[in-house]
């Protein structure tokens, strides 16, 4: 995944109120929240609720579906995993390769 795919989720969970309703999303599971619970549940405001979900829907973290006249949010947990996943992909390589070349010395 590019890098700067990562950075974008990275900035848009880097504010309070997003990651406050990204994480709501994560916890509620694939069925998702109407809007109404989310502003309801988290106390905010519905057009800066609106901005902060269009936010999240850019950077791919999360999805939006229609039933009726209801809208349902649903975190991404596929792209969840890429993030997390890109963050942790090299982990301690470093160290194997130091660990590496004592081995052979």
């Amino acid at each position: 995944m590019e890098i700067e795919v990562i950075a974008k989720a990275l900035k848009e969970l880097g504010h309070p109120k997003r990651l406050s309703i990204f994480k709501r999303l994560v916890k509620c599971g694939f069925q998702g929240l109407t809007v109404g619970q989310l502003q309801k549940e988290l106390n905010i405001p519905g057009s800066t609720l609106s901005h902060h979900i269009s936010s999240l829907v850019s950077a791919d973290l999360v999805k939006q579906r229609r039933e009726g006249t209801t809208l349902y949010c649903v975190a991404n947990y596929k792209q969840l995993t890429q993030v997390t996943s890109f963050l942790q992909e090299e982990c301690c390589f470093d160290d194997e390769l130091s660990e590496e070349q004592h081995s052979l010395s």
